[in-house]
């Protein structure tokens, strides 16, 4: 099953994938530092070796040589534009790639979508336009009318959308959730929106399924103690604002889910960093000096998620992307322990200068989120395939005794 991935980034999104079993046809970004990672990487990781790595501006892509090949267009297009952190333009950004989603929606025509942005996307002030994107994407073939806006369109579409389709018409059935990274194994807590959807003559998408808990980790950790004795520690107490949950937790059974991973579960095993040395053994793994709190600026807990990774648009590259010590003080994450954070395997190696590596680790998707999800998706379009053969198993038992009557006679 191939797939096409739009603005790729460093490629989280698209090794996740690989890893749950799509095969890559095409990657794409136009950044120059986040395609030289990815060239450098088809060294290192075995899933990359044969990815067509293509930099250049999405608006110039030429999707004839796939068209009819593809089974899943994934896109996690520049959220820039509807970043809490941004300068909240929306549409009317430069930045908006949405368009360009939408048409290679429909030149590619695959079987499944996978969007990945920020939650920005749902606030009030965006919450027309994100409804235009789920207008566009289920109906790609209905393009706007010459000097016709998004919001004519959106209005034609809504009045549509209630007609029967023409007989071979694109549509597509499609979910959206807001999800955090953390409950399906990323040791980071991360907020962002999904979209999936199949093809209408597929049926629908599947629900995606939580797999981690934070129940689960407060389980682990203050009621039975395993989390304490895998990482080879005493047992601690329950910070005050959880001790009411744990009293709850203890009295009921042990949550079904996996636990939530934890900034200690994802650096285990990676020594201290010194700063401005680079680690002989674990590549991107160099300290940097010069972290410091400040509000809204504290740094992340060992024995928590890791708090989001950001790409960094004011002062230091890297936001507050620091570890809160034990002893109080915090120091900033490495490049390789931002990696772990993002779920990239220890042999991806990272281009560029620090701030530029922490701006695309930032902007990366979690390589675990990719995977999990995409192999929801690929379970779905596996029990498509399976549903289609059993119906043209049972069509060819139908007409078998009449081909027989036939050939005889």
């Amino acid at each position: 099953m191939r797939s096409v991935e739009l603005f790729a980034g460093t490629g989280g999104l698209a090794l996740g994938l690989a890893r749950a079993g799509f095969s890559r046809s095409l990657v794409a970004d136009w950044d120059k530092h986040a395609c030289a990672t990815l060239r450098e990487n088809a060294k290192w990781v075995p899933e990359m070796a044969d990815w067509e790595v293509v930099e250049a501006d999405v608006r110039s892509l030429d999707y004839s040589p796939h068209q009819g090949s593809i089974t899943l267009l994934a896109a996690g297009a520049p959220c820039q534009p509807f970043s809490l952190g941004g300068k909240h333009r929306g549409d009317e950004d430069d930045r908006n790639m949405f368009p360009e989603v939408f048409r290679a929606a429909q030149e590619l025509r695959p079987d499944a979508i996978l969007l990945e942005n920020v939650k920005g996307l749902l606030r009030e002030s965006f919450r027309p336009y994100f409804d235009y994107i789920l207008l566009r994407l289920s109906l790609p073939e209905r393009l706007p009318a010459g000097g016709e806006g998004w919001r004519e369109h959106k209005a034609r579409l809504e009045r549509e959308v209630r007609l029967a389709p023409a007989r071979d018409e694109l549509r597509y059935e499609l979910r959206h959730e807001l999800v955090d990274v953390a409950d399906f194994g990323v040791p980071q807590n991360r907020h962002r929106v999904l979209v999936v959807a199949f093809r209408s003559d597929l049926g629908q998408a599947p629900q995606l399924t939580r797999t981690h808990s934070a129940d689960a980790l407060l389980w682990a950790q203050y009621v039975d103690g395993s989390y304490w004795r895998e990482h080879e520690l005493e047992p601690r107490d329950p910070p005050i604002r959880f001790a009411s949950r744990v009293n709850v937790l203890a009295m009921s059974d042990r949550p079904w889910q996996c636990r939530w991973r934890t900034v200690r579960d994802a650096l285990r095993g990676l020594p201290p960093p010194v700063d401005h040395e680079e680690d002989i053994v674990f590549p991107n793994h160099s300290g940097i000096p010069g972290a410091r709190s400040y509000n809204g600026h504290s740094g992340s807990l060992w024995d928590r998620p890791a708090k989001t990774i950001k790409a960094g648009v004011h002062g230091v590259p890297g936001g507050e992307n620091m570890l809160l010590d034990e002893d109080g003080n915090v120091r900033y994450f490495t490049v390789r322990e931002t990696a772990r954070l993002q779920t990239f395997p220890d042999v991806y190696r990272f281009s560029g200068p620090w701030g530029e590596c922490m701006r695309q680790l930032g902007n990366a998707v979690p390589v675990k989120i990719g995977e999990e999800v995409g192999g929801m998706l690929l379970q779905g379009l596996r029990a498509v395939q399976e549903r289609q053969q059993s119906k043209s198993s049972d069509s060819r038992r139908v007409m078998a005794p009449q081909q027989v009557i036939w050939n005889a006679s």
